[in-house]
């Protein structure tokens, strides 16, 4: 590998000693270098050559070098170098242009990555471009251009690009980013005349952008008619990157694997720079991946995973830094925001078009609160809220088109569905009843839809956490012991057949009894626990931190690996993918191996790569418990009470969905025919159907409402609430206000106080019996005004009846507990009664899960 300066500068001297150590750089390990020694050291050796590319704007650069073009410019090349350039470009201003836009240039081995100049006949500068060398083809570079740098258009439309040697290109950079004036130059360059450049502005369209915002993972499609601008790209339409009368999926660079460009991005933000609180920025999806790993997780700044789970609390303000120390508080909500745009623009890019209409997905439970976010972050968009589908919808009406398309329905018969998704942070169980019949002029479909269950607890992070411990636990082992490796048999020693039969009797718990402690164990070898060493030395800190996002990632990744290719039977690292023989094995490619090891209370660093292979059936037996609890704990009681066999559709979705073992769980309670499981072979791939399941409905409902091919009459049913919510009374007797597992229109209570009182504290109970959280309403006095039942009555009809308020005493205030159809929460209103006059205090709102899940598995201390 090699490596350029930057990169080097921002590096520990930890990494730079272990780059010696794979390099194989003895002079870099046998003498005690400083770390600037050793930069030059590997510079020496693995140094990349660098190219000075204009990437970011700065005032007054384009007017030097159109300057420096018209003073200095003297010398043409001969025989335009063997240049070919595309016969045609669309180029949009205020749109960057980068690798998809396939723009290529060929040459005979005369240039170099470096500036080229877009000029008209008259050398007036129109543009500043990059070329970037394209790996995969000899003497082949892509066009690429920052949309801050702009395109400017001229009367003159005879243009030309101005190619340049390395030095002459390089003279251009330092005269674009010097105010000081550079020495006079002589610049050897080729002309290459274009033959149809065409410079545009963006349209609006009137397509709708859909939105599948995850916990761990968003996407994003749009359906493209034929007319959705009055002339798509022609570039785009040869090269398929946009197919009309279709459905388009948002693609999105992936830097951390080979520059990949996937239909999926990690909802992960991280702090670029907060120098200036009114324009801050941020790396969004794989780049901040990438940031965070190229520092080797010791970056200051700071980052967000899981900020789907803000829905309840997006106005709270939150600290942040970057990586020079700078600091600044902002919402939450800007944050959202800023990720949604990022999303936004990725597809402005794609499809060349503005988008104003928005359908962005949410949970079923929380539907609402999430719309009035969108609303409230994005207001110069128009969210769809008429017709907006919630996740579980969503995937069900794909199932619906599915059946509309192939006929393989019978008019007018009622059809039960239940849908299971399980995404990267939570699980969530809908269902569904729904009816097609093929009317006159469309088909009529009535669906009637109710949030079962869910556990903002269990996805697919529970998964890579249980690989995470297991990884650490044989790690551990494998540096302090002897180099043996860890059966999982001796961690959890229940045979598999038997693991259902004893999370039934004992519990999930008692099965990873062992494994746990063995993980608790593996703490004073390979500390992860970040959290608990900051009151220790910087160096110390990071080192832990450092462990723990080190083995997450490659946790994620070997668990990518395991569930996406059916041929692959075990894993290992290695720092060379191409040893890979065996079709069976599956190399993960670590650039770095980077772990600190704990040795009487002095850290140690390791460089070899652990002789250890991971095999599917040990991941599976890890996972299995954990898997058929959460389906355990879903389908129980609709087994027990006989409902499950009404059931014609069992529908899983969600990425985490795609692992065999839910499959395998599942058939204890259905058989396995009725599960609607199945991926397409042509989409066993980079992503995975399950995941663009709930885009694709979305998609697909939108542009069917549209064309008017079908009507829908859609009922949400009141949600069923897994929570019980209590209060105390003045003896400590707990009072029940909202009962576990009752509808959520159904459900209301009441706690009474004297006058005086000016907090009352309610509980949260979740299904474990465990509270989950306290809350607190701040009763003021001067809040009550006078009221009379009748008005009572026509704000909260049946929340607060009359024979309550009438029972009220003097000196009582009641508080009135009921939970809404359209809020996952519980509202609280206070009614009192002083000199016989009724009074009524401030309504408030309390979320039952205050940020989704109380579960962080970024927080310092797994």
């Amino acid at each position: 590998m090699t490596y350029t300066r930057v990169e080097l500068m921002e590096m520990t001297t930890f990494q730079l000693r272990n780059i010696c150590y794979k390099e194989k750089l003895i002079t870099g390990l046998i003498n005690t270098l400083t770390r600037d020694e050793l930069i030059e050291k590997i510079l020496r050796y693995r140094g990349a050559e660098e190219h000075l590319l204009i990437k970011e704007k700065q005032d007054g650069g384009f007017e030097r070098v159109e300057e420096a073009l018209q003073k200095y410019l003297k010398t043409p090349l001969s025989e335009n170098g063997d240049i070919k350039i595309p016969a045609k470009m669309n180029l949009y201003k205020g749109m960057k242009i980068d690798k998809p836009d396939q723009y290529l240039i060929e040459s005979g081995g005369y240039l170099v990555e470096s500036n080229v100049m877009l000029v008209n006949e008259h050398m007036e500068l129109c543009g500043i471009l990059n070329i970037v060398k394209d790996d995969e083809k000899a003497n082949c570079y892509y066009l690429v251009a920052d949309q801050a740098l702009g395109i400017r258009e001229t009367k003159n439309k005879n243009y030309s690009f101005i190619f340049l040697r390395k030095q002459d290109s390089e003279y251009i950079y330092k005269t674009y980013y010097q105010e000081t004036p550079l020495p006079p130059t002589n610049l050897n360059y080729y002309k290459v005349p274009i033959q149809d450049l065409e410079m545009k502005q963006l349209e609006t369209t009137n397509a709708i952008l859909a939105i599948d915002f995850g916990t761990t993972n968003t996407t994003a499609g749009v359906f493209l008619d034929s007319d959705y601008v009055s002339s798509p790209c022609s570039h785009d339409l040869l090269n398929k990157r946009i197919e009309l009368n279709n459905i388009n999926f948002v693609q999105f660079p992936d830097t951390l694997h080979q520059n990949e460009w996937i239909e999926v991005v990690p909802t992960v933000v991280a702090v670029a720079d907060c120098s200036s609180v009114d324009h801050v920025s941020y790396h969004f999806g794989y780049e901040a991946l990438k940031v965070m790993k190229k520092n080797s997780y010791t970056s200051l700044a700071t980052k967000f995973q899981g900020i789907k789970r803000w829905v309840s609390n997006y106005s709270k303000l939150e600290e942040i830094m970057d990586a020079n120390g700078n600091t600044a508080v902002i919402p939450r909500s800007q944050i959202l925001r800023e990720f949604l745009l990022y999303i936004i623009h990725m597809a402005e890019h794609q499809f060349k078009c503005r988008f104003k209409h928005l359908h962005i997905s949410s949970p079923v439970k929380l539907k609402t609160q999430f719309l009035e976010m969108f609303q409230a972050i994005l207001p110069e968009y128009q969210i769809e809220i008429e017709h907006s589908l919630d996740e579980g919808m969503a995937v069900l009406y794909n199932t619906i088109a599915n059946q509309i398309e192939n006929q393989s329905f019978m008019d007018g018969k009622e059809y039960k569905a239940l849908v299971i998704d399980c995404g990267g942070g939570t699980t969530d169980l809908s269902s569904c009843k729904f009816r097609i019949e093929d009317g006159h002029i469309s088909y009529k479909i009535d669906i009637h839809t109710t949030y079962e269950n869910g556990d903002t607890n269990f996805g697919g992070n529970n998964i890579t956490y249980r690989i995470f411990q297991f990884m650490k636990i044989v790690f551990a082992n494998y540096y302090s012991r002897g180099k043996n490796a860890y059966d999982i048999d001796t961690l959890i020693d229940i045979p598999g057949k038997d693991i259902y039969r004893y999370v039934d009797d004992y519990g999930v718990e008692a099965v990873y009894q062992q494994f746990e402690k063995a993980f608790k164990d593996a703490e004073s070898i390979i500390p992860t626990r970040f959290k608990e060493y900051e009151n220790r030395t910087r160096d110390e800190y990071l080192r832990v931190r450092n462990n723990h996002y080190f083995l997450w990632e490659m946790a994620e990744e070997m668990k990518k690996e395991f569930f996406r290719k059916t041929g692959i039977l075990r894993s290992r690292f290695y720092s060379d993918s191409e040893i890979q023989q065996e079709s069976d094995l599956n190399i993960t490619t670590v650039d770095r191996w980077c772990l600190s090891l704990l040795e009487n209370q002095q850290f140690k660093d390791v460089y070899d790569y652990p002789n250890v292979y991971f095999n599917i059936k040990e991941i599976n037996h890890l996972i299995k418990a954990d898997i058929y609890d959460i389906v355990r704990e879903f389908l129980e009681s609709f087994y027990e009470s006989g409902m499950l066999s009404e059931y014609s559709i069992i529908k899983l979705t969600g990425q985490s969905c795609k692992i065999d073992a839910f499959r395998e769980a599942l058939k204890e309670f259905v058989p396995g025919r009725s599960i609607e499981f199945r991926q397409k072979a042509e989409n066993v791939g980079k992503v995975a159907e399950l995941k663009l399941a709930c885009l694709r409905g979305a998609l697909r409902y939108l542009n069917a409402k549209k064309i008017g091919m079908i009507e829908t009459k859609v009922t949400n049913d009141a949600p069923i609430v897994p929570y019980t919510v209590s209060a105390y009374t003045h003896n400590r007797q707990e009072k029940l206000l909202i009962s576990s597992l009752e509808r959520l229109n159904q459900i209301h209570g009441t706690i009474s106080r004297p006058w005086g009182v000016t907090e009352v504290e309610f509980f949260l109970t979740g299904s474990d019996h465990h509270t989950a959280h306290k809350y607190t309403y701040i009763n003021r006095q001067e809040d009550f005004v006078p009221v009379l039942y009748e008005s009572i009555a026509s704000y909260y009809f049946d929340k607060i009846p009359q024979d309550e308020t009438d029972s009220i005493v003097n000196g009582e205030i009641k508080f009135f507990v009921f939970a809404s159809e359209d809020h996952w929460g519980f509202h609280v209103v206070p009614v009192a009664r002083k000199e016989e006059q009724l009074l009524i205090g401030n309504k408030e709102f309390f979320a039952f899960e205050t940020d989704l899940s109380e579960l962080d598995f970024f927080d310092g201390l797994k």
